[in-house]
């Protein structure tokens, strides 16, 4: 590959983020002077720049870092070129945050930038007291942190850990903005989460094939790119997806997609996408298979110099967008400061919806894009792995596949159906969500043995780089899974997690907070997904007690729910009486009598899958002792029943020592 070529890219990549940056702030006035407080030229411009620069800079650092966890071998001169990569990327995350964060204080305060004392106490108080300036606090502790980290560790299992400080740095980004302002904040979020990571590892991994070209032939980049292009696949699917969904938030109709300067600057970007989407197609279609033939380089370097061209125009486009103000108002309800705003918009952001009528289960929904992607990504390369079996002439078994499915199916109604709708209004029905969540989706799940078919499914990898399998293997045989898959652990998590997160400030923080919100969802996932496995499951532990035990730990669970519904149910205190108890509701249950009702469903429901647990061991025990009992069969068949004839014989023996004995003491008799 042409040395130019790691200069060349880059440069093209940040020349078109900056013209189309500009080009955009022209076309929707994102950097036009304002009437009251203009904070100068060198603010107006400096926001949209610097966070431009922040976001390339975060693209460099975690597409650097997902291609070492992913597609990297350690072992070469290109795992430590990447890592060179994340670490220079990270450095300039940091320092374009820290610009980023003193220009968007002299943007909210109206205040040219300066030197000045006061300039300097206003900052601190922004950074300390406002929410905005805590989240650009936290960004820059987190670019921090990452920096270092990328250039302390080189082991990819500590390259894990970076990687999950770079992915953490979008966070604070995610929850500013046109998202902090949306109404329906929630999905805002998690949609623009989606897309600032979708976004950084496609254009991050592509940053990191230009400059690790140089140290590999052209079969190995070959590779390296196929590797690369599955990522890019998943990424253009949630940056695609993201897009849609964020643009249809703040535009609001087709009219105002061509009449305003925000629909505009979203149509060009659009325009970029379907760019980027056919740069995919030829990739995969034609410049992989020619890489390591001749003219290879040629094909690799111009299409890479073009796909970085179009991905600074996303950029810049992106970066504008922010700035630019929206057809549709996104200001929440605190933030309007309406008379007429009703207390639960005023809490959640979010209108009451309707009364909750049986009806509601199926026609109210309140969709949320993350977990959206989650369960059909779950889908696709679950049966993708069915499929490679089949190819292979391996055999599946279909009530798996059908347990996998089912499982994702009411994992995708319960995070976007309507107990995702009226979980932050009525407490039963987030009690409902909870046993969804922590019992029967999890139950389900591990009935279809993911990790056994994608230790089935998934090609062992040879270079030193570590694919699925490897990484499965490795999280499987670590101390850390040894410890929280140890069946004792499990059912103490899985039990004192109902204690702990309702009787502690943890259930406030997850009610009001949408990290806090996630944090719930995520770990009564895991906590009943281990405590199933513990339980019932085919998939590879170190260790589960024996079946008696299990029965034993079943009934102890089922006990510990029970006094918990009882211990709702019976309560005169309200809990979260700010929170539940002042919705405003006029229809429905009185919120103790929802509460009451939500320990009935912790009671009554939620034992429902603590039963098919027991069950199923009890199956499973039944079949254990068949299977034990045919081996042992199988095996006296083997031998021409060995063991019973050696006991007969023994017993004949036996019975001859008892016969001469007796005639010795006959005989003796006699002679007396």
């Amino acid at each position: 590959m042409p040395r130019s070529l790691r200069i060349l890219a880059p440069a093209v990549l940040v020349a078109l983020t900056l013209t189309a940056l500009f080009v955009a702030l022209a076309i929707g006035g994102g950097a036009a002077e304002r009437m009251l407080l203009d904070p100068g030229d060198l603010v107006r411009y400096g926001v949209p720049i610097s966070r431009s620069l922040m976001n390339i800079g975060m693209a460099g650092m975690i597409g650097a870092l997902v291609m070492v966890v992913w597609a990297l071998s350690s072992e070469k001169q290109e795992s430590r070129i990447a890592m060179d990569l994340a670490s220079g990327s990270a450095a300039l995350t940091t320092v374009a945050a820290t610009a980023a964060m003193i220009f968007t204080y002299a943007d909210v305060s109206g205040l040219p930038f300066s030197g000045s004392a006061t300039f300097g106490a206003g900052l601190a108080q922004f950074l300390t007291t406002i929410e905005l300036g805590r989240y650009w606090l936290a960004q820059i502790l987190l670019a921090a942190i990452a920096t270092v980290l990328c250039f302390a560790v080189r082991d990819r299992r500590l390259v894990l850990v970076a990687l999950v400080v770079a992915l953490a740095t979008t966070f604070p980004i995610a929850s500013q903005g046109h998202a902090a302002g949306a109404a329906n904040h929630s999905q805002a979020v998690n949609s623009l989460l989606v897309h600032l990571i979708g976004a950084a590892v496609w254009l991050g991994g592509l940053v990191t094939l230009v400059f690790v070209a140089k140290a590999v032939d052209r079969a190995r980049l070959a590779v390296l790119v196929s590797r690369y292009s599955s990522l890019a696949l998943f990424a253009f699917i949630g940056v695609a997806s993201s897009g849609v969904v964020s643009a249809w938030m703040r535009v609001g109709t087709w009219d105002q997609l061509f009449a305003t300067g925000y629909g505009q600057i979203v149509m060009l970007k659009v325009a970029t996408i379907v760019a980027l989407g056919i740069f995919g197609v030829l990739w995969r279609q034609r410049a992989i298979r020619r890489i390591p033939g001749e003219g290879g380089a040629r094909v690799f370097a111009w299409l890479v110099v073009a796909e970085l061209a179009v991905m600074g125009a996303a950029s810049g486009l992106a970066a504008a967008l922010g700035r630019t103000a929206t057809p549709v108002a996104l200001e929440s309800a605190r933030e309007t400061g309406s008379l007429t705003t009703s207390p639960a918009e005023y809490l959640t952001g979010d209108p009451l919806p309707a009364e909750l009528v049986p009806s509601s289960y199926f026609t109210e929904w309140k969709f949320d894009l993350a977990w959206t992607l989650i369960c059909v990504f779950g889908v696709l390369m679950y049966l993708a792995g069915v499929w490679r079996l089949h190819r292979r002439g391996d055999k599946w078994p279909i009530g798996r596949t059908v347990a996998w499915v089912t499982g994702l199916a009411l994992l995708f109604y319960t995070t976007n159906g309507a107990l995702n709708a009226y979980e932050q209004y009525l407490f039963s029905v987030h009690m409902l969500g909870h046993m969804m969540l922590t019992m029967l989706i999890p139950l389900v799940l591990v009935l279809g043995a993911p990790v056994t078919l994608a230790l089935r499914a998934v090609q062992k990898r040879d270079d030193g780089s570590w694919g699925g399998r490897e990484w499965i293997l490795w999280m499987v045989q670590t101390p850390y899974s040894k410890v929280i898959t140890h069946p004792a652990v499990a059912a103490v998590i899985f039990a004192g997690s109902l204690w702990v997160f309702y009787f502690t400030p943890i259930a406030r923080w997850a009610a009001e907070e949408h990290v806090g919100h996630q944090w719930m969802i995520i770990h009564f996932l895991i906590s009943g997904y281990l405590f199933s496995l513990s339980m019932i499951g085919v998939d590879p532990v170190p260790y589960r007690f024996p079946y008696p035990l299990r029965i034993v730990t079943l009934f102890a669970t089922m006990a510990s729910h029970a006094f918990f519904g009882v211990t709702i149910m019976t309560g005169n205190g309200l809990l979260l009486a700010d929170w539940y108890g002042a919705m405003g509701r006029t229809w429905g249950a009185t919120p103790l009598e929802d509460q009451n009702m939500g320990g009935g469903i912790a009671w009554g429901i939620g034992e429902l899958p603590t039963l098919a647990l027991a069950l199923i061991v009890a199956i499973q025990w039944s079949r254990s002792d068949e299977k034990e009992q045919k081996r042992k069969d199988r095996a006296e068949d083997r031998s021409g029943d060995a063991e019973l004839r050696a006991y007969n014989e023994l017993l004949a023996k036996q019975a001859e020592r008892d016969q001469r004995q007796a005639a010795r003491t006959g005989g003796a008799a006699n002679r007396d």
